[in-house]
């Protein structure tokens, strides 16, 4: 998460969000209210409709796609409050990152804005701040493993990806640290060479 974050007002002219998402080379900005609240987001997307329909001086898309029509309710904007798409794409800052990672895919946005337990922006999520995830050490991944599995299996990281070795007593046991190492910040992938003396889950019709 980036805690560095350029924000506009309700009230910010257009030619001055147009200097901003310039300026930061920023794919979209968040608009807040006057308590730090995210209320809408600028995309460059939103400001191209002013010359995509000269301002709001075309005509309306009575023929044409009906999604058309809100981009060209945005093409005379003259502020924020007017050009903003809402709401605001936001999570809570506990937010696990793959859930975080799903809204981004699963609505194609480019950022997430992040707001404290009082809802005021604290920061924003890309795609590429995810990336971080991936840059760790083996030896920090190897750390946060061992303190996820039992102390019998022995863990071993290259590069990325988690080898487990060792036996447990039950087939359930093997899969939870399985599941559990997969988890860890960092992991590309994980080996499983765990054996289990019980079968719990096939006894059980699992």
């Amino acid at each position: 998460m980036t805690r560095q974050i350029v924000t506009i007002g309700l009230d910010t002219a257009f030619q001055e969000i147009v200097r901003t998402l310039l300026e930061h080379a920023l794919p979209a900005v968040a608009v807040i209210d006057p308590a730090g609240r995210p209320v809408g987001v600028v995309t460059t997307a939103d400001v191209i409709t002013k010359w995509e329909f000269h301002g709001g001086a075309d005509l309306p898309p009575f023929l044409g796609s009906l999604r058309r029509w809100p981009r060209w309710h945005k093409a005379s904007a003259l502020t924020a409050a007017k050009l903003m798409t809402t709401p605001a794409p936001a999570i809570a800052a506990d937010t696990p990152l793959h859930t975080a990672l799903h809204q981004l895919a699963d609505h194609q946005l480019p950022q997430l804005f992040v707001v404290d337990d009082q809802g005021r922006l604290a920061g924003v999520l890309t795609h590429h701040d995810t990336l971080r995830a991936f840059h760790r050490t083996d030896a920090a991944i190897h750390a946060d493993v061992e303190r996820r599995v039992p102390g019998t299996i022995t863990v071993s990281v290259a590069d990325g990806v988690v080898t487990l070795d060792g036996t447990l007593r039950l087939r359930s046991f093997t899969d939870h640290s399985v599941r559990e190492a997969r988890h860890v910040p960092g992991v590309i992938a994980v080996r499983n060479n765990l054996a289990y003396l019980v079968d719990d889950l096939t006894s059980h019709g699992l």
